[in-house]
């Protein structure tokens, strides 16, 4: 049978050490932190998308960009602290906003799709990450 070792680099058992009992309220902290990020993105997406490129004059009434918005930081029941961006519901119209802004995403027969969700997740992961860990070394220092 094989054996492996992983040890973890020092300064970050260190900092991980300093949290203690602050773990569940850093983890909120950072992961809002790149939960800002990713909002940004993906409302500057939607927003250049909506309205954009049709045959006739868009019946955008704002709704669905006005209705984009991050949850509160929840744990599951593994453990795991989850922040969602996402879409509220109900819409005024009846309709459900996921319905369009999956349309959007990814269009429909006579529609082509206009992308905005995917684009933002690519193009704001390295920021994410970096605001996610300057925000925990901050919270860090702060103990």
């Amino acid at each position: 049978m094989a054996k492996v070792d992983v040890k973890m680099p020092e300064d970050f058992l260190l900092k991980f050490s300093r949290l203690q009992s602050n773990t569940d309220a850093v983890a909120e902290k950072v992961l809002e932190a790149g939960a800002e990020v990713v909002y940004q993105k993906v409302s500057s997406n939607l927003s250049s998308v909506v309205g954009s490129g049709t045959k006739y004059p868009s019946e955008s009434t704002g709704e669905l960009e006005s209705s984009l918005g991050v949850t509160p930081v929840k744990m599951d029941k593994q453990g795991n602290h989850n922040i969602k961006i996402g879409f509220a519901e109900p819409r005024s119209d009846g309709k459900s906003n996921a319905m369009i802004a999956n349309i959007l995403e990814y269009g429909k027969h006579g529609q082509p799709a206009k992308p905005f969700l995917k684009p933002a997740k690519s193009a704001s992961r390295s920021a994410c990450i970096t605001a996610m860990q300057q925000k925990f070394d901050e919270e860090v220092r702060k103990l």
